[in-house]
């Protein structure tokens, strides 16, 4: 049976050849015999593991890239300027999504009176930067019966429950989207993703690959309210969803606080106004779900951004006893850090969010940034780091995310907290499931790089290889 052959890869500054079989690296030596291989001569280009992006919300992603980009408005008045041309823009009837606002650094307030006064009974709905709230419009309301208050704002679960109504709006787009979407992540390297889209996953991903799906690797995730449905259908972390065994059964999410941005972070100190967020969670119920799901096979994925609500988290672990990621970890207690590492906790972390996160941070943290985003400490207590994106909170490019743990800043940026930066291979470790260098007997999902490594260029990738197919390549 004939495979790949890659010659004069550049391993730890070595060039060597790699053979791939049955989707695997069957070898790697200085010069590997031709057995009818087909061959592909990489030129000295370095080889790496393929890169992975351990939290992304693929649909919400993918819409995201078609929507209003709030981003960059300074306050609320600034965005509704925005939201006015893109109305006098839209299409008749045709509803306006905007996403990225980041109304915790605003010196203005939403109000649903302002909004509504741009929108002009146009159903608006506003996406926060962290996806945790959606400022609406009366019309919006109205349309998805709701009642927001004057502010014009939906928290937390109301608000997911708007977002999902609202791609819905958009289904027609969806399955091009995510294609778009995937693809330019495999051209940047990415040989697969963790989706945690809030929705029933299996049966969203069994209709996407129902005409065999050719990557790259889906990992869907398993919310704590379906436990009892996967449990039922045998479903456990890694197991194949689909022929191809591209796609595979992911972690339980569960969500146990609300985001920095939407003041609802669950934090020990009080944010500026008091509030200290929301635990939506109890200790004692997540305990009881942890357990429901390990014991069905389902690996515990436990969102918590907050200090006070990390530590519910880290309790909860340690009282079942096993093994399982804690996504995000913005804000961590100094008495937690050497707790990830004992107990066997990932910490599946975001480092690009820092970049956006620094200035609403200083408001709403004030005193604590010092243990915000704490990369360094996590690494030197003990702990596995895994990088994602939470796309589209940030882009789905892990060398973003690369860039961001090792140097902390913007380009003509200080660097925050520079004390929290890693090493680039602890970086690269944490974007490749723990290791960058391939080895024999690993899935042949391998990238080949035009530039050096310390470039963190998504645009350098060369070649792309996912179980051993290749899926991308400029050779």
């Amino acid at each position: 049976m004939t495979g790949l052959l890659l010659r004069r890869a550049r391993i730890d500054g070595g060039l060597v050849d790699l053979r791939i079989r049955d989707g695997r690296i069957a070898a790697i030596a200085p010069s590997i015999e031709d057995r009818g291989d087909e061959v592909v001569d990489l030129d000295g280009r370095v080889v790496l593991r393929g890169l992975w992006d351990e939290h992304v919300h693929v649909t919400q992603a993918a819409l995201a890239t078609s929507r209003l980009p709030l981003g960059g408005a300074a306050s609320a008045v600034e965005a509704l300027a925005l939201v006015r041309a893109a109305v006098d823009a839209a299409e008749p009837g045709a509803p306006v999504v905007g996403v990225g606002f980041q109304d915790g650094v605003w010196p203005d307030r939403p109000t649903l009176a302002a909004l509504d006064a741009v929108a002009r009974e146009r159903t608006v709905v506003l996406v926060s930067h962290d996806v945790h709230a959606v400022w609406l419009s009366s019309a919006a309301a109205r349309r998805f019966g709701v009642r927001p208050g004057e502010g014009g704002m939906l928290r937390e679960g109301p608000a997911f429950a708007v977002g999902q109504r609202t791609n819905a709006l958009a289904a027609e787009r969806v399955h091009r989207a995510v294609a778009d979407l995937l693809d330019g992540a495999v051209r940047r390297g990415v040989v697969g993703v963790v989706d945690l889209e809030m929705t029933w996953n299996r049966d969203v991903w069994l209709e996407r690959a129902g005409d065999g799906w050719a990557g790259p690797r889906i990992e869907a995730g398993v919310y704590g309210f379906d436990v009892d449905r996967a449990a039922a259908l045998g479903m456990r972390t890694g197991d194949p969803i689909d022929r191809t065994g591209l796609v595979r059964v992911g972690p339980m999410k569960v969500l146990v606080d609300g985001a920095l941005n939407t003041r609802t972070a669950y934090c020990v100190d009080p944010y500026p106004d008091g509030g200290t967020g929301v635990l939506v969670v109890p200790r004692d119920e997540l305990v009881a779900l942890i357990r429901r799901s390990a014991a069905a096979g389902l690996l515990p994925a436990v969102h918590a951004i907050g200090d006070a609500a990390v530590t519910v988290a880290l309790d909860a672990f340690e009282a079942v006893g096993v093994r399982g990621r804690i996504e995000h970890a913005q804000l961590i207690a100094d008495a937690d850090l050497p707790r990830f590492g004992a107990l066997g906790v990932t910490a599946s972390v975001q480092p690009a969010h820092l970049l956006d996160d620094r200035e609403v941070a200083a408001e709403h943290w004030p005193g604590r940034t010092r243990r915000a985003y704490p990369f360094r400490a996590l690494l030197d207590t003990g702990a596995t780091l895994a990088f994602g994106s939470d796309a589209p909170v940030a882009a789905l490019d892990p060398w973003r995310a690369v860039r961001a743990a090792v140097e902390r800043s913007l380009p003509g940026e200080e660097p925050w907290h520079p004390e929290q930066r890693i090493p680039l291979a602890a970086a690269l470790d944490a974007s490749t499931r723990g290791r960058a260098r391939p080895r024999v007997g690993d899935a042949a999902d391998v990238i080949a790089l035009d530039a050096p490594v310390a470039a963190l260029d998504p645009d350098a990738v060369a070649l792309t290889l996912i179980a051993g197919r290749i899926a991308h390549s400029t050779l």
